[in-house]
């Protein structure tokens, strides 16, 4: 990394500002695109494997609106703009999640380029992000994780443009991408806090006055400000989602993001990203970016949310070790990279046949490998108790999670199916007319309590995977002992 121009404490000298400001090296495009095409290549060629993750099916669903008890609206209404165009499978709708798995390939490159890394720091930062599991899995689906790769990437990049080359304008460049990126997920507001707290725990201090700083801050709150309008006047819907996964995978999130602090981008690369911190550690100009880190694995520890939230902040200590090892990445290295690439691919691409995944580690590895196996079977054996039944005018499907409402949205449309998770929740509740439901999933203890239910079968995927709907009941409910807007209040679940 460049040489450091101080914290704010000292004055500067001229010859410190003048490396402060000298031009960064040039962007090694011929060195950086062969990696950029062939995480594409990867992607698409994958891009069909295995079918519809559950939140791809749940994002198809879902009506277009402002904001939803779960998420901003951005990728719900990609998935759903898509999935109207074309059903035939999964490709379409995962093109902006492998542009996303792309891009991150690329912003890594060019963060490489703004640490003082030349061609060569360049090419083995590329490389390196597209062997991770984290460009190969959230490239491969089209999730809220899929665009926050390249918008937390963005903003670090303008972050360390603005204090590595003294340009402070771009404080502004990256609040303005903040601000949109609050429509895919609120979790960039967790990025921007530690950042602050970063500069004013170990600076430099003097960031903290500038007014492009505040102004960058200003237009992320301008830019998302529908968002802010949404939650305040929807009784804070993402705080009540936060604290529900928290008290459903708290104590699950808090052991497994440690491993996965590893696993996303490779025992290999983990090496280097500790490295890294402390090249960054050593630069009072980027030194923030270790409290950035520390805040967010930090926060995802006592939320409990979600496990892979650190994965968005690590391109960057990966990239600052990257710079800071250029020298000693030979043979070895290469080698190592390359058993991380076999091995990323075959945990987080569709690489097994389905037929034979179940009888390997995979599946309890990688989470959206098992939740994209099965859909059409299940669906099969969720719709069969309502096509036997005489009267489907007063029938409905109730299943438990919007992974079941999901997929037979997709792929029986003329069947009425509703789920009270989530934002399906609110979304529509069964006609008041209807006596009879083909209950589905884990709610049917509750269910019970509601109806009279008969167990008629349960949900098998035919190729021995085990997920959240292998082995659940598919029951008949017939009537119903309150008004269906309570008995819909009772079903109603956030996880």
């Amino acid at each position: 990394m460049a040489p450091s121009t101080g914290s704010g404490q000292r004055s500067t000298s001229p010859t410190e500002v003048d490396a402060a400001t000298a031009a960064p090296p040039a962007i090694a495009w011929r060195r950086v695109l062969p990696p950029v095409a062939v995480s594409v290549v990867l992607l698409s060629v994958f891009s069909n494997g295995y079918g519809f993750d559950r939140d791809e099916l749940y994002f198809g669903m879902l009506k277009p609106a402002w904001g939803y008890v779960d998420q901003p609206p951005l990728t719900p209404l990609l998935a759903h703009a898509l999935a109207s165009v074309y059903d035939g499978g999964p490709w379409l709708l995962r093109v902006p999640a492998t542009l996303c798995g792309a891009g991150c390939v690329l912003v890594t490159a060019l963060l490489a380029r703004e640490l003082g890394g030349e061609a060569r720091a360049q090419a083995w930062t590329a490389w390196g992000m597209t062997t991770t599991s984290a460009v190969l899995l959230f490239g491969h689906v089209l999730l809220t994780s899929a665009p926050d790769l390249v918008a937390w990437g963005l903003i670090c990049l303008c972050a360390l443009r603005a204090e590595l080359r003294v340009e402070p304008r771009w404080w502004l460049v990256a609040g303005a991408i903040a601000g949109l990126a609050t429509y895919n997920k609120l979790l960039v507001v967790l990025l921007l806090a530690g950042i602050a707290i970063g500069l004013l725990l170990v600076g430099p201090r003097r960031r903290l006055v500038s007014p492009y700083l505040w102004g960058g801050a200003l237009l992320t709150l301008v830019i998302g400000l529908p968002n802010v309008v949404y939650q305040l006047t929807h009784d804070l819907p993402q705080l009540k989602m936060g604290q529900a996964l928290s008290d459903n995978n708290g104590g699950d999130v808090r052991v497994s993001m440690w491993y996965l602090l590893i696993v996303l981008l490779g025992p290999p690369l983990a090496v280097l990203w500790v490295i890294g911190l402390r090249a960054l550690w050593r630069d009072e100009r980027a030194r923030f970016f270790v409290v950035v880190f520390m805040v967010v694995v930090l926060f995802t520890f006592v939320s409990g949310a979600q496990p892979h939230y650190p994965v968005f902040i690590l391109p960057v200590p990966f990239t600052a070790g990257v710079v800071a090892m250029e020298r000693h990445l030979g043979r070895v290295w290469r080698a190592l990279f390359a058993v991380n690439a076999a091995v990323s691919a075959v945990i987080a691409l569709p690489i097994i046949p389905v037929g034979t995944v179940g009888s390997t580690p995979v599946p309890g590895i990688n989470l959206l490998a098992q939740d994209s196996i099965g859909w059409p079977a299940y669906v099969r054996q969720m719709t069969a108790p309502y096509d036997e039944l005489a009267d489907h005018e007063h029938a409905v499907v109730v299943t438990s999670n919007y992974g079941e409402a999901g997929s037979i949205h997709h792929y029986r449309p003329d069947v009425p199916v509703f789920s009270a998770q989530n934002a399906l929740h609110d979304q529509a509740r069964p006609p008041d007319a209807t006596t009879t439901v083909v209950f589905v999933g884990g709610q049917l203890p509750e269910a019970r309590s509601l109806f009279t239910c008969h167990v008629v079968g349960r949900l098998d995927n035919g190729v021995d995977v085990d997920n959240e709907e292998q082995g659940e009941p598919v029951a008949v409910c017939t009537d119903p002992r309150a008004s269906w807007p309570r008995i819909w209040d009772r079903l109603h679940h956030l996880d």
